[in-house]
């Protein structure tokens, strides 16, 4: 069994426990015996006289990774209704999760406004004949998980280049972890309180002292609770994240994971082994202090999403608001215009569904193109935004497209 749930079942007004195992595999006695000793450990009035081989890959999950329940219930009650569970005298006969999944792609396929639809060939180019773009293939990704409720390999589908490779995907759903890694032990209160002592020692005096940065809008963030999505433009990776920490109200600057690239941290985390040791050991350092002290998380701009969402969710359910670049990388345009936003924060804004506040940093970039570290007075500002949400079912490009557009009329 590789993860199971419990579900109460109304019997003429009392609860039942009923148990959906996810299994390894449709071994009937293996699952009978499953429960059988559950039950031994249980109290007569608790054991579970009705269970289901759940017949999909994968439960229907939360961004986070929590079983989604009331989905698992509504679809439990359709399989008894159907005869298709057994209890502990047998087991309901299972069924394929994927009766056709050619069919299905070219149905999905069609949804999509920028393929051409009508029924895709194996062979056809996703990008040069069907016209998909990223964006397009995070959400088609998301949807054949959401169809049929399992975990794909990401890197495989992102090296993914035609309808056929897709399929060759589909068939072998049992996703793989992506090598990045997310630190949840930064989390950790411990960890927190030594991050805040680093913070006030080192940082914040030396944010003040070389920025000392005016703060427009810090008003718009009274009375707003709970964790927010915060997004700003990027200059340098030394400062934005000091000079975004200080305009922030101790709730918020006490409670913050930042992404980062994932393609970067990764780099630093396992640099090239033909480096001269000590420049590895250095990216090695840099690594441990990001994560340490800034609470830093990787996310990726190739593939890997999904694991990163997730870890964003968590953080977001254990009260962490969270950081994010959106034009994916350090601005090094000549004229200091901010660079199309990456379509990820839009899906990440989707799935969160938390106030997001948008924030801007003026005055960064005329240091950066002078080669200064030290401000003068009043030279730089952060602006913070009016906090905004969007109605559910908002699509992720039409929320990247609205965040790329506010923040320059901040």
């Amino acid at each position: 069994m590789r993860d199971c749930v419990v579900i109460p079942l109304d019997r003429g007004g009392n609860a039942e426990p009923c148990a959906i195992l996810l299994l390894n595999n449709a071994d009937e006695a293996g699952a009978r015996d499953t429960v059988a000793r559950a039950n031994a450990s249980l109290a007569d009035y608790q054991h579970m006289r009705t269970w289901i081989a759940w017949p999909d890959l994968d439960f229907p999950r939360t961004a986070t990774g929590k079983p989604r329940l009331s989905v698992i219930a509504a679809r439990a009650a359709q399989i008894l209704d159907g005869r298709q569970a057994g209890d502990l005298e047998g087991v309901g006969a299972g069924f394929s999760p994927f009766p056709s999944s050619k069919s299905a792609l070219d149905q999905l396929l069609d949804g999509f406004g920028n393929s051409q639809g009508g029924g895709a060939r194996a062979g056809s180019h996703l990008e040069r004949e069907l016209h998909l773009s990223s964006l397009d293939r995070v959400e088609l990704l998301s949807a054949l998980e959401e169809k049929f409720h399992v975990e794909l390999n990401e890197t495989a589908f992102a090296n993914a280049k035609t309808v056929a490779d897709v399929e060759r995907v589909l068939q072998q759903p049992a996703g793989h972890r992506t090598e990045y890694s997310y630190p949840r032990w930064t989390q950790r209160e411990p960890v927190r309180w030594m991050r805040l002592a680093v913070y006030y020692a080192l940082v914040w005096p030396a944010t003040q002292i070389l920025g000392h940065p005016r703060i427009v809008g810090r008003e718009n963030l009274r009375g707003l609770h709970g964790p927010v999505l915060i997004v700003s433009n990027h200059i340098t990776r030394r400062a934005d994240i000091g000079l975004i920490l200080a305009t922030l109200p101790p709730r918020y600057r006490h409670r913050i994971a930042t992404a980062m690239g994932g393609e970067t941290l990764q780099n630093m985390r396992r640099p090239p082994s033909d480096w001269f040791f000590v420049r590895r050991w250095a990216y090695q350092l840099g690594y441990w202090l990001a994560t340490l002290l800034f609470n830093v998380f990787p996310l990726p701009q190739f593939s890997g999403f999904r694991e990163s969402f997730r870890f964003a969710g968590e953080s977001a359910d254990r009260g962490y608001s969270l950081l994010i670049f959106p034009e994916g990388e350090v601005n090094n345009s000549e004229d200091g215009r901010m660079a199309p936003f990456q379509s990820g924060i839009g899906l990440l804004a989707e799935n969160l569904g938390i106030p997001i506040i948008p924030m801007r940093l003026d005055g960064v970039w005329q240091m950066k193109r002078e080669h200064r570290r030290l401000a003068h007075m009043g030279e730089i500002t952060v602006r913070i935004g009016t906090p905004i949400t969007f109605p559910s079912g908002t699509s992720p490009d039409e929320i990247s497209r609205r965040l790329e557009s506010l923040l320059p009329s901040l």
